[in-house]
């Protein structure tokens, strides 16, 4: 009979907490659950799902103009924001319910509030002190604000998705994924849109040349991307913000929208009461099988400041599940996570970027392609779209797949397979493609750059 109150208690409602604790359930163990906001974390209500509906709406103003080429001849359109924004809340809160339910049918007591560390063994909540033979921490992580004069003024990712209306100017600082994703929004839905990034390469850790082709398709569609370019200072007058930037130009906005970065959420769960060790940002230190320095207590998801990917976070969650309720020695591996960005057009990539290839392999081939999509050839549209491949010299193993085009995260699934099973080149020349299709420039890429 057990010491202690449940098998597994878990902090952290997202999608890594939630697997986690469903997989232990049904592995035998007892266990619970606490979440201090809705169920389904990051992803769900800030995050991927609000952000690809969004994403859909931001489309349409495209599709229209596409149509007159196809012969579609379309009255006059007005968007909503309201009615999006409810229409995405409703759609939202059926999933923190779909979430509730599917815990509550796996046997996992679901405990609504903020949890805390007491020591290796202890977590308090709502005053109840309760006792766990392992603490797993899956809290996620949150927007970090730069430390500018006036950045009170301005709002995070989290809070875009609660904007009471529609800006008519904004500005969004960053030059990563989320940046990219929330200008094309905002741009697509009508703001207009000026995109400020500090470096000189939009999506730096991924290809440089996903970057490259990205900041000209968004600038093509509207947006003012300045790179090397970054704020002073941010003054309030009224409902419009001032922003300085550190070149001198001043340009007025009603939304100025921060993201620069996340950060893990650690601060106020009590892991120093437990002696659970930190990285200087935060993050928690777990080894490869996810567990802190302290042996009762584990860590995943965006916590541990890893791959900060919702599917990540799952198959850490069951890993975790497996290795203490199961059958342990099972190991995560980063290597070939396929990804997607939503920003307009969409990316997707899969495997290493050319300059991993390169310090890793030495000798590599590059095959390129960019093109005008087949629907582009009626809708007028200038939008282009590229594709590339990274192919290891030696053994003709494909390394990497990079693409910037419509749907590319659907691409890079199937592709992200082929790699998994560390296909050749040979086998992607030997494979009929889909015609016609975007899809099937990858394996009809024959001469190498």
């Amino acid at each position: 009979m057990s010491n202690y109150d449940y098998d597994l208690f878990t902090i952290g409602g997202g999608s890594g907490g939630v697997r986690a604790s469903r997989f232990a359930s049904q592995y035998g163990a007892t266990v619970a659950l606490a979440e201090k906001s809705e169920l389904g974390g990051t992803c769900v209500n800030l995050g991927c799902i609000p952000k690809k509906l969004m994403s859909y709406a931001a489309h349409f103003r495209a599709d229209f103009a596409d149509a007159a080429g196809f012969g579609w001849q379309l009255g006059e359109s007005t968007f909503d924001w309201a009615s999006l924004i409810a229409n995405k809340d409703r759609e939202i809160a059926r999933l923190n319910g779909v979430y509730r339910s599917t815990l509550e049918k796996a046997s996992v007591e679901v405990v609504d509030g903020h949890a805390s560390v007491v020591d290796a063994h202890t977590v308090l909540i709502n005053g109840r002190r309760i006792s766990a033979r392992h603490i797993l921490i899956a809290t996620g992580g949150r927007p970090t604000r730069p430390t500018i004069k006036g950045s009170e003024h301005g709002i995070s990712s989290d809070d875009f998705f609660h904007l009471k209306a529609l800006p008519p100017r904004a500005v969004v600082v960053g030059g990563g994924y989320i940046a990219v994703e929330l200008a094309a929004i905002l741009n697509g839905l009508g703001s207009k849109v000026t995109l400020l990034y500090r470096g000189k390469q939009l999506l730096r850790t991924m290809d440089h040349e996903l970057g490259t082709f990205l900041a000209a398709e968004m600038i093509k569609n509207g947006i003012d991307v300045q790179f090397e370019t970054d704020i002073d200072a941010l003054h309030a007058n009224g409902d419009v913000k001032q922003v300085q930037l550190n070149n001198g130009r001043i340009i007025d906005a009603e939304c100025v929208l921060f993201a620069t970065g996340r950060h893990a959420n650690t601060a106020g769960l009590g892991l120093e009461n437990a002696g659970v060790a930190l990285r200087e940002n935060g993050s928690i230190v777990v080894d490869d099988q996810f567990k802190t320095n302290v042996d009762s207590i584990y860590a995943i998801g965006d916590v541990i400041d890893r791959v900060a990917l919702t599917p990540v976070a799952l198959a850490e969650g069951m890993i975790v599940a497996a290795n203490l309720f199961l059958q342990g020695g099972r190991r995560m591996s980063y290597e070939n996570i396929p990804t997607a960005v939503f920003s307009h057009p969409n990316v997707g990539t899969v495997g290493m970027t050319e300059a991993e290839a390169r310090k890793r392999y030495g000798a590599v081939k590059i095959f390129k392609s960019e093109f005008k999509a087949l629907k582009h050839t009626l809708s007028g549209s200038t939008e282009r779209s590229f594709m590339k491949l990274v192919v290891d010299v030696a053994s003709d193993r494909v390394l990497g797949l990079h693409m910037v085009g419509a749907d590319a995260g659907e691409v890079m699934q199937g592709f992200a397979v082929a790699l998994q099973c560390n296909a050749t080149k040979a086998q992607f020349d030997a494979t009929i493609g889909i015609h016609p299709t975007m899809a099937e420039e990858f394996v009809t890429m024959r001469t190498p750059v």
